[in-house]
């Protein structure tokens, strides 16, 4: 049995909401005939897109959205997304997939799909093949007071009088690839030019973040170059990105249990790297501005294994092992919640770990889906320590993470072995808790179960009762959380 302590009196920081955030970009099938399918559409939707979706989505409480990119953004022209006769261009993506980018979906679109699921709107700006002056035109846009300029006057033209809210601002996307192949001393040096501007452009009483673009993967040489090139240059910062994916581990579907382990070990590679980019900025003592933004996560297998098969450029299933990446990647950003302003899983619809797949008129959910249902009320919540005892064995060891809000402690536990249940010991430290508690289970005899459009509910919650006084049993590559009230 393995006894899991929360220590109720240390908590580690407050669990910024924005951790449980998503990404969107225009790749493959994310947006047209994912979670856009057009006003004048047979398949019900508010405004274009799928009714599904934002009900779903409400369902999960999304506090922020990425758009437009990803490596999108580093082509993308706002005006191209405003008022009629929207023009057809070559997108990110053409050479891979064929598509062109109508840019029928733009930034009244996306605004209104974020106030549709309540989240708050994170924009990547381009800063690739567009001059700050661009920058500060479309910040101009976005956020001037009503009738205060040109660009304002447009807007309202264009059906939105007042100013967008857009809090989070990214200055360019994987600089150190698609986004220009740049070195980390040249990004720095654009990230100061960029980034003055536009924080220059915000109107008074208005308060933007702007991020920093920061590594790929463990390149901790870029995150030691970046925060050097910002340090005591007076450029407003106030968060630093990186991105990883877990890669692949054999076949999306017919992986074997050595295949399940190695995905697992390549996901927990994550808690080193906000270590050691979250180090970097302590040596400067730039941490107070370079909060962590992991701002693009998940499994990135071979495409071809969602239901377009191949339609959708990297369009792949999801199980209940990148439902289990999931799970551990959240366990683990909650217990370094102090580290990190924001993170989002990618992406959101027909894509790498989506929560949504759809076409035509069908739209499910994913197992990752559920797991954003189940750790929801972490978001906001302070996260409490926790020590796992008789866990060292990595194969069959248990990822947890606890968090206290509103009278009650919610526990989130992964069962890594996908051949033996688990049994648990919860034990409170410093504070009295009822017994009796409401938990969510996700669990499949299979480990390659999945939902499909043929069988939509394969995987899905269960909700039980637990007595939190009595050891507790999480099944194979299961996934729990328990809601327990303090007494």
């Amino acid at each position: 049995m393995k006894k899991v302590y929360l220590v109720m009196p240390e908590k580690i920081g407050r669990i910024a909401p924005e951790v449980y955030g998503h990404f969107s970009e225009h790749i493959g099938g994310v947006f047209y005939d994912g979670v856009y399918v057009g006003k004048d559409s047979d398949v019900p939707n508010i405004r274009g897109f799928r009714k599904d979706v934002i009900e779903k989505l409400r369902d999960i409480e999304p506090p922020v959205l990425r758009w437009p990119g990803g490596c999108y953004a580093e082509v993308y022209r706002w005006r191209d997304g405003i008022g009629e006769n929207r023009p057809t261009r070559p997108s990110w993506w053409t050479r891979d997939d064929g598509r062109y980018e109508s840019n029928e979906v733009g930034t009244h679109e996306f605004m209104d799909f974020c106030e549709l699921i309540g989240a708050k709107p994170y924009f990547a700006m381009n800063v690739t093949s567009i001059t700050p002056m661009d920058a500060r035109d479309w910040m101009d846009y976005c956020l001037s007071p009503k009738g205060s300029t040109t660009l304002a006057l447009e807007r309202e033209k264009n059906g939105h009088p007042e100013p967008f809210d857009i809090p989070y601002w990214g200055v360019g996307n994987e600089n150190w690839g698609g986004g220009g192949h740049m070195t980390p001393d040249y990004y720095a040096l654009e990230y100061r030019k960029f980034s003055t501007i536009m924080y220059n452009t915000v109107p008074r009483g208005q308060h933007v973040d702007l991020i920093a673009g920061g590594a790929n993967g463990g390149d901790i040489r870029w995150t030691d170059a970046l925060v050097k090139g910002l340090e005591n240059c007076g450029a407003p910062v106030h968060g630093m990105s990186f991105h990883y994916y877990c890669g692949n581990a054999g076949d999306p579907l017919n992986f074997t249990e050595d295949e399940w382990y190695q995905l697992l070990d390549k996901s927990e590679i994550m808690e080193d790297l906000i270590v050691r980019h979250y180090a970097g900025a302590q040596a400067k003592r730039m941490d107070g501005k370079l909060k962590l933004v992991i701002d693009e996560w998940g499994c990135w297998h071979p495409d071809g294994s969602g239901p377009s098969k191949g339609y959708n450029l990297f369009e792949q299933q999801s199980t209940m092992r990148d439902a289990m990446v999931s799970a551990i990647t959240l366990n683990i950003f909650n217990n370094h919640c102090e580290k990190i302003k924001m993170a989002n899983v990618a992406q959101l619809c027909n894509n790498l770990h989506a929560l949504f797949l759809a076409g035509g008129e069908h739209c499910i959910t994913t197992p990752t889906y559920h797991v954003f249902k189940m750790y929801k009320e972490h978001q906001g919540a302070d996260a409490v320590r926790c020590v796992t005892e008789n866990n060292s064995d990595r194969r069959s060891a248990i990822s947890v993470s606890a968090s206290e809000k509103n009278g009650y402690v919610t526990v989130t536990l992964a069962n890594r072995s996908c051949t033996d249940d688990a049994e648990i010991s919860l034990e409170s430290l410093g504070a009295s808790v009822e017994a009796n508690a409401k938990a969510m289970l996700l669990a499949e005899d299979d480990m390659h179960a999945h939902n499909t459009f043929e069988d939509p509910e394969r995987v899905t919650i269960k909700e039980i009762d637990v007595d939190v006084s009595k050891p507790i049993t999480i099944p194979k590559a299961g996934i729990m959380s328990i809601s327990i009230k303090l007494a």
